[in-house]
């Protein structure tokens, strides 16, 4: 039979692997989420725009909206083409 102490010790691995596992579960909802693709979206136009104005392009920013609309379609296709990866396996 276990000691008390193998018993504490593998209540606290469970904890761990407990812990672990919802910190996992908060950076896979995070990768998925809209707040993310919404911020990558702005952070994409905001530093196109800005090297846009760097090198001096004409409409920095409305030539910004490209890069930053086509990072944004690419984000939304991407759980459709990863379920049809996963139906491929």
């Amino acid at each position: 039979m276990g000691t008390i102490g193998d018993l504490m010790s593998m209540e606290n691995r469970v904890k761990n692997i407990e812990q672990r596992n919802r910190r996992v579960e908060l950076d896979k909802t995070w990768e998925t989420s809209y707040t993310r693709r919404g911020l990558l979206t702005v952070f994409t136009y905001l530093t196109i725009g800005f090297y846009g104005m760097s090198i001096g392009i004409k409409d920095p920013w409305l030539n910004a909206v490209i890069p930053a609309v086509a990072f944004l379609l690419s984000t939304a296709t991407l759980p459709f083409f990863k379920q049809l990866w996963r139906n491929r396996k």
